[in-house]
């Protein structure tokens, strides 16, 4: 790893990788507000993105690779045909960005959930044809989460391509009560509820025992797992078969599944985050421009001086673990990469 520019803010210019951002078509844009949906999840506003400010906003990060992912609310806003039409709009634009700039995108493709057909056949098409690196699910679809049996179908093509699934967290699907919902937007509380729920029930459900080749990214530092981890596996009992049958254990998935850091992780939770998950399994997530740039480059520094990661684990944070999790990185001719690895 190369050595910290003299002001300690971190490595040299691109020599971070972003699994967690997003970018925002027009026409998805558009999509969004005419779907009545221009401020989705209770946030103001949509954020602005393109595709140079977004590259300059890298430069400042010091990411020379993000992975682009379409964020909550999805694509699915309420017809299933328009859902797919829209999935295969958004997948087609990230494979056009990424080859406008190929030493600096990578993507996760939208699917067209709760129609698990469709989007078992855009998960095909996305990654066979267009060479997308993994896929993005919304925590619950239209009320469907991770560990419903109905994504049996899509969990096995995945699971055949060895498939990465950023999870990201939406607005959930039993909702709470209007005043709340009025007051809090939902990234502030919820996101993070919903995120520790379905994960929570993707687990429980034995989906990462079905599909052990899946390599599923759970969003910011992991939402409330490490902390609620204990009074689960305290109540595993409740939920074993007059059988005798065990339901998974979360202790022993947290060491397996992988964890963005993006969000305000430090201390506090990346404390109780290390202290049951895999420190090779941390990835950079900055979550522009859904967290404004200038946010960004305060909570990377963050990261950069918290005395929870030793040299190791920050390295492998920033690019290391991304190299391992992504290796068509290393076949992309990117300088960047190569300097990395060598």
């Amino acid at each position: 790893m190369k050595q910290a520019q003299p002001d300690g803010y971190g490595p040299r210019l691109g020599d971070r990788i972003d699994v967690h951002a997003h970018y925002i078509p027009d026409f998805y844009r558009e999509a969004l507000i005419d779907a009545g949906l221009g401020a989705p999840d209770g946030i103001r506003e949509l954020p602005v993105w393109d595709a140079e400010t977004a590259l300059k906003t890298m430069d400042k990060l010091r990411v020379g690779i993000a992975m682009l992912s379409i964020s909550s609310p999805g694509v699915h806003l309420g017809d299933d045909k328009q859902a797919t039409q829209l999935a295969r709009r958004v997948n087609e634009e990230a494979q056009r960005l990424r080859h406008t700039y190929p030493d600096r995108f990578g993507h996760l493709a939208s699917l067209p959930l709760p129609n698990v057909e469709d989007a078992v056949a855009e998960a095909i098409y996305a990654l066979d044809v267009l060479g997308a690196d993994g896929v993005v699910l919304e925590t619950n679809a239209n009320g469907i989460y991770l560990g419903d049996p109905k994504l049996g179908p899509l969990y096995a093509e995945l699971d055949q391509r060895h498939a990465v699934i950023l999870v990201h967290p939406t607005t959930p699907s039993g909702r709470c009560c209007e005043r709340l919902e009025a007051r809090y937007p939902q990234p502030m509380l919820e996101f993070m509820f919903d995120s520790t729920r379905s994960v929570s029930d993707m687990i429980l459900s034995g989906v990462l025992e079905r599909f052990p080749q899946l390599r599923v990214i759970v969003p910011h530092a992991g939402a409330a797992l490490s902390v609620l981890m204990e009074r689960v596996e305290l109540l595993l009992p409740l939920l074993s078969t007059r059988a005798g049958d065990a339901p998974p254990s979360l202790r022993q998935a947290m060491r397996k599944l992988h964890f963005d850091l993006a969000g305000a992780p430090v201390p506090q939770q990346l404390g109780a985050l290390l202290q049951v998950a895999d420190a090779g399994h941390l990835y950079y997530g900055s979550d522009y421009p859904f967290t404004p740039a200038s946010a960004c480059v305060s909570l990377a520094h963050a990261l950069q001086e918290s005395p929870l990661l030793d040299e190791a684990a920050r390295a492998g944070m920033w690019w290391r673990n991304a190299l391992r999790l992504f290796p068509r990185l290393l076949n992309t001719g990117s300088t960047v990469v190569s300097s990395l690895w060598t």
